[in-house]
């Protein structure tokens, strides 16, 4: 029997393998039994599932325990976004969030992501208690539970539309009236998954045509991993491409927490890129200033903005609970990661697609000009900045040295002196030249990932190659 193992963002496992019905309902009972530990199960919990086969049954079926141990239950009447469950944790003031999301992983997976009151991804040292507990239980029947009917009667269950309050939160944070008046056409691609009904919704009240691809429930994602990635967004990507009339592409995760954006012409730009112009139009087209943080994966071209305007950025270990809880102190006024999780000052400190799409469409609308020129300027003004990231696996032989490698960083790589080295997660060296690369050994399988940025593609591809060279010799 496998172990329970919170990741970066929940405990995730194969549907019928790893997660099941029983050790949801053990998962579930450690959750109580944690809260009833530091005397947090009074307010109740927010429950959410998304898209993915029996979403509904596992909600349902958690309520049911938790029930069982005092704690209410609100359960979200359709599948819902992350980021809205974590916004009605805050609005209810309630003692957290179970949300059972894989996010942007394959069809085949589920998970349980726990948020605690503060609304953002649970901390380690509450995952890890929450773990132990799980585990001591795993193959024992040692779970409260009540039926269903009883708990509704009781009010230890009630089911909620957490949508109204969300959307009031969003029209006070984005300019709707410029994005009405731009005279934008704005194609949305929610990928079969919970943004549905969420972003292209706000969008058309707001007056802009709207043309949605992969708009309705499917568990199975259309057949590819419901991550707004380059390559799982073919479609839309010559959907824009074939229509003049787009100006701007917007799509969202399985649970839209992440985001994908997709320029009038046809093309994919990286999460690296819009992090670093919203900063850019956060300061200076609406007056807002504030320090912002990154993910030590994410690219520097957010340092060069926020050199630019005068303003701190702080580096945290990959894992959005680290910008959440900068958020959630008030310490930053956006902070984000290369992976395509977003946030800012005065919202929920959790990834949020929804809200980063209408950001970038509100910076196109006020803007008037393409992310393609918007970025071509601010290269003008701090510099350009080229990353990439590849994935190596490794023999047995290589994954044995790996460690060792780590353990003692060379003093000059690809040719340049290192300046710095990381490490605050995996391994970062700094070259005197700004450049760097990350090496990080993934946790669940032999494969470490390489992150590199160089100031030009010339100079990216021969820094990838001397990372790929050093892991495998």
């Amino acid at each position: 029997m496998s172990l329970i193992k919170f990741g970066t963002s929940g405990w995730r496992g194969i549907l019928g393998e790893d997660f099941t019905f029983e050790n949801v309902r053990v998962v579930t009972q450690a959750i109580a039994d944690h809260l009833h530990a530091v005397g947090q199960s009074k307010h109740g919990l927010i429950i959410g599932y998304d898209s993915r086969f029996m979403g509904e049954r596992f909600a349902r079926e958690t309520a049911r325990i938790l029930a069982g141990s005092g704690i209410t239950s609100f359960v979200c009447d359709r599948d819902t976004p992350t980021p809205v469950i974590a916004h009605e944790i805050l609005k209810r003031k309630a003692d957290g969030g179970i949300n059972f999301t894989a996010s942007h992983n394959p069809f085949d997976y589920n998970g349980i992501k726990f948020s605690p009151a503060w609304g953002g991804p649970a901390l380690p040292e509450t995952t890890k208690d929450i773990e132990t507990r799980a585990n001591a239980m795993l193959g024992e029947i040692c779970y409260k539970e009540m039926p269903l009917d009883k708990a509704f009667k009781a009010g230890l269950v009630q089911e909620i539309d957490p949508m109204p309050s969300y959307f009031e939160t969003l029209r006070e944070i984005i300019d709707f009236q410029a994005i009405g008046q731009s005279g934008l056409t704005i194609a949305v691609n929610v990928l079969y998954g919970t943004g549905r009904g969420y972003l292209d919704t706000l969008l058309r009240d707001c007056g802009v045509q709207v043309l949605t691809i992969n708009q309705h429930r499917d568990p199975y994602f259309g057949g590819h991993p419901p991550e707004p990635a380059e390559k799982h967004m073919p479609d839309f990507i010559n959907m824009i491409k074939e229509n003049p009339r787009i100006g701007l592409g917007l799509a969202t995760d399985g649970d839209a927490d992440r985001y994908g954006i997709v320029d009038g012409d046809g093309s994919y730009l990286e999460p690296n890129y819009i992090l670093a112009l919203l900063l850019d139009y956060l300061i200076r087209r609406k007056g807002q200033k504030g320090a912002a943080a990154r993910s030590v994966a994410t690219s520097h071209l957010i340092d060069a903005v926020a050199a630019y305007h005068g303003v701190e950025i702080l580096e945290t270990p990959v894992g959005f609970k680290y910008i959440g809880e900068y958020i959630r102190d008030g310490k930053i006024l956006i902070g984000g990661e290369e992976s395509a999780g977003l946030t800012v000052k005065g919202h929920v400190p959790d990834k949020d697609g929804i809200l980063a799409c209408l950001l970038v469409a509100e910076m196109v609308a006020v803007e008037g000009q393409s992310l393609r020129t918007l970025l071509e300027d601010l290269y003008k003004r701090v510099g350009e900045f080229h990353t990439c990231r590849e994935n190596i696996h490794l023999s047995p032989e290589l994954e044995a040295a790996f460690p060792g490698k780590m353990a003692a960083p060379p003093a000059t790589f690809a040719g340049r002196k290192v300046a710095k080295v990381i490490t605050v997660d995996g391994c970062k060296l700094v070259l005197d030249d700004g450049t760097w690369v990350l090496f990080r050994k993934s946790g669940t399988e032999p494969v470490v990932r390489v992150y590199a940025e160089a100031g030009s593609a010339g100079d990216l591809e021969q820094l990838a190659q001397a990372a790929v060279n050093f892991v495998q010799q």
